[in-house]
């Protein structure tokens, strides 16, 4: 492949993966991932150092972008709660290993 072919190829791919590669979506994912639906206060405390408007942001963009589900029960107080949706769940396998790469190579990539 050559030069222009790549950067053509590569460039849709970098925009997808900044719609999740942030400090705060990457770190939902996996909670989602690993603990099922959960609401937005436990998202909240389980999330160090996150505020209520970027968690909210963060939330609401991963749901614009298909990867998390939120749903709302009529209720009194009301009741929302987050889980990854399909799109979401299918991101996990290769978001793991990209985990597990920076994580083997953590040495490699600070200095």
């Amino acid at each position: 492949m050559d030069e222009n072919n790549f950067r053509e190829a590569i460039c849709p791919a970098c925009g997808i993966i900044d719609r999740f590669g942030d400090k705060w979506s990457l770190r939902i994912l996996v909670l989602l991932n690993e603990n099922g639906t959960m609401r937005f206060n436990e998202l909240l405390k389980a999330t160090s150092g996150i505020s209520q408007k970027m968690l909210t942001t963060t939330l609401r963009t991963l749901e614009f972008h298909k990867l998390v589900n939120r749903k709302m029960y009529a209720e009194i107080p009301p009741r929302v709660e987050y889980n990854l949706a399909p799109l979401g769940k299918s991101l996990m396998k290769p978001l793991y290993n990209l985990i597990d790469w920076t994580l083997e190579h953590v040495d490699e990539i600070s200095n």
